[in-house]
């Protein structure tokens, strides 16, 4: 007996590890693919001035950097990504990391310095001799800092400063960034701000925080800007949900943000475009047939059936987004908010999350006014999005004095079914303790269960 009870049971655990180990390898393999560079893909490189640049690599090409030099892409596909590199002589050296190292305290104050052309004895034809020379940049700086003659009375703080404005000059290293969320998000925010509608990467993840988006999720989202709020839903989704985009444009817009995530067919599937006019319960789908359609050309018939694809695919998508419980609403749009609210409501499930993004707090000042006076928004409210970033080194501990000051609002509130016939529960639990109290009082007895 007891054999036969072991025997399915055995085999059901096997088909369960066999299972887990096909998905481990399976996630495994698309992540080691994902944290290496590949030919196609879009790269960050951090330069030493700070500066981020996005490219895309592809074999067997000349990578030409201005005047850091020239590489072949051959030698970073396969790379993973965080390295550092060094071109020399068209090829790329791996700089190994810099160790942290404790500063020692010092008696020097700055106040013995004084500026001049004397302090630097090397001169600038030195210089360029030295570069024409070949001579690795670390030389070179470590050249002018033997010859700079005040730089002995400097604090270890002006030390470290002049060596990476030195670096930042001469020296032609990079870093290559993984195309993340946050370091695609930076990019596009230091690059150009009005681009991803001065959505900024705190801001972004209080947004999906308050959407509650997550895998298996359907969201509503319109998105006027690059498509940053599009990446960030696509990334928690991960392959398995749904996602519909709404937007004013007759093709699929063009999210340039989308394409330095470097995004698999898998993760990407879940998203479909649609455009405004396609909301509108009265807009109609027609295809007329032709009668007369096997008198038409092979190339017509192509075109024909091409179009009643189109069509019915275009039906599917409108069925499945009228069919509504759709888990939340993203808006960072250039239109009226409360518009696009008013429109997708009725489609959203209960309890599901709206959350709004705009630059300006009397906008959304005016769409917490009108949510207010609808009973079907529980309880709306505007958070303004602040932050301050710190440099935080060794013995150094301190804000950062250039930074952007506003990210933004958020509004935030969550779609509630409005019954009047509904009691709360509270007030259930209130009448059934003063009926046991009547009862008690009245001399009665009471069956605990």
């Amino acid at each position: 007996m007891s054999s036969l009870v072991a025997g399915p049971s055995n085999h059901i655990q096997t088909d369960i590890e066999d299972v887990l180990q096909k998905n481990s390898d399976s996630i495994s393999s698309e992540l080691l693919q994902n944290r290496t560079i590949s030919s196609g893909h879009t790269v960050l490189f951090r330069l030493p001035s700070g500066d981020t640049r996005s490219l895309v690599i592809k074999a067997n090409q000349e990578l030409n950097f201005g005047k850091f030099g020239k590489f072949d892409t051959n030698s970073l596909i396969g790379q993973p990504f965080g390295l550092s590199y060094e071109i020399v002589d068209k090829e790329l050296r791996v700089i190994p990391p810099k160790p942290l190292q404790d500063l020692e305290e010092t008696e020097a104050t700055n106040e013995l310095i004084y500026d001049g052309q004397s302090v630097q004895p090397l001169s600038s034809e030195e210089i360029e001799q030295l570069k024409k020379q070949n001579t690795p940049a670390t030389a070179i700086i470590q050249a002018q800092i033997e010859n700079h003659v005040n730089y002995h009375l400097k604090t270890e703080y002006s030390k470290d400063k002049y060596r990476k404005r030195k670096e930042a000059k001469f020296s032609k290293s990079f870093s290559t960034l993984e195309p993340t969320l946050y370091n695609v998000n930076e990019y596009w925010f230091s690059k150009d701000p009005s681009k991803i509608r001065e959505l900024r990467s705190d801001a972004l993840a209080q947004m999906l925080s308050h959407g509650n988006v997550h895998t298996d999720g359907r969201y509503l989202v319109v998105d006027d800007g690059a498509g940053i709020l599009v990446t960030a839903v696509l990334e928690r989704l991960a392959g398995k949900g749904r996602l519909i985009v709404i937007n004013n444009t007759e093709s699929p817009p063009t999210h340039f943000v989308l394409d330095n995530m470097n995004f698999s067919k898998n993760q990407l599937k879940v998203m479909t475009t649609m455009n405004w006019a396609y909301t509108d319960p009265n807009w109609n789908v027609e295809y007329h047939t032709d009668d007369e359609s096997e008198r038409k050309n092979e190339k017509q018939k192509v075109r024909l059936e091409k179009r009643k694809r189109l069509v019915e695919d275009l039906s599917q998508l409108r069925a499945e987004f009228f069919a509504g419980d759709w888990d939340g609403l993203l808006i960072s749009s250039e239109y009226e908010p409360y518009s696009i609210i008013e429109l997708l409501e009725p489609l959203l499930a209960g309890s599901a999350n709206i959350v709004v993004h705009h630059p300006n707090i009397q906008v959304l000042a005016g769409v917490q006014t009108k949510l207010r006076q609808c009973p079907q928004y529980l309880s709306p409210n505007i958070t303004e999005i602040w932050t301050r970033r710190y440099q935080v080194l060794p013995g150094r501990f301190h804000p950062l004095m250039t930074m952007s000051g506003n990210a933004g609002y958020l509004l935030h509130t969550i779609k509630v079914f409005n019954n009047p016939m509904a009691n709360a529960v509270e007030n259930e639990r209130k009448l059934a303790r003063l009926a046991k109290k009547r009862k008690i009082m009245s001399g009665g007895t009471i069956s605990v269960s």
